[in-house]
């Protein structure tokens, strides 16, 4: 995993009154590595057929689609991995659930400090994500920040721990801080920074999608 990991927000999209889809289709244009669907307040059917119908966008730029949070969703759909925070099914679960039934999944992890990173060196995932690296508007209650000198000594810290990790900053992260992530982190995870205000064309998602993935030089 290197490069723009792109956050499919449907929170702020609809706040800015953009399309899911074509803001997705937009920042693969660009050129996004990863994208994961986020969608802390619609329904669970909502989420699903949203999964279903980006899962085959993605697939055709060979691009893996994420899930947040729900498993079970993550299940239903057939993504290619599942995004999980602090306080939701442990990775060791959602691992065991899926292999019982010989269905493979890719797991991402999310943590706040070094105690929390370490822990995670412990379940079997396959990235972890370190943050809020910077100020972020796009949690209700976000963690305290852990700024790029301490986002890249953790990541840092995971590589000589467990070798081939990869880690990626998110929080708070646009152009100029992507710049000062560049090498320390394997890919930054975007919310806001790609999104345009309401009335805007996306053209704008796929230019700025373009513009970090030269920020952080990935292919």
């Amino acid at each position: 995993m290197r490069g723009l990991y792109a956050i499919v927000d449907t929170d702020l999209l609809t706040a800015r009154g953009h399309d899911p889809m074509a803001f997705a289709r937009a920042a693969l244009d660009g050129g996004a590595s990863t994208v994961q669907l986020r969608a802390k307040h619609l329904e669970g059917a909502e989420t699903l057929a949203l999964l279903r119908v980006l899962g085959p966008l993605c697939k055709a730029s060979g691009v893996p689609l994420f899930a947040n949070d729900r498993a079970d969703l993550a299940w239903l759909a057939g993504v290619d991995g599942l995004h999980v925070g602090q306080g939701d099914v442990r990775p060791t679960e959602v691992r065991a659930l899926f292999e019982a039934s010989g269905r493979r999944l890719r797991i991402g992890l999310s943590t706040h400090d070094e105690a929390q990173a370490d822990a995670a060196l412990a379940e079997p995932i396959d990235y972890l994500a370190i943050g809020p690296v910077f100020g972020t508007t796009s949690k209700e209650r976000p963690d305290p920040t852990v700024g790029a000198e301490r986002a890249v000594a953790i990541a840092r810290r995971v590589r000589e721990r467990r070798p081939g990790m990869p880690v990626v900053a998110i929080g708070g992260i646009g152009l100029d801080e992507a710049r000062a992530l560049r090498g320390g982190v394997d890919a930054v995870a975007v919310i806001g920074a790609l999104v345009p205000e309401r009335g805007a064309s996306l053209d704008l998602t796929r230019d700025r999608a373009r513009a970090f993935v030269d920020a952080l030089g990935a292919p």
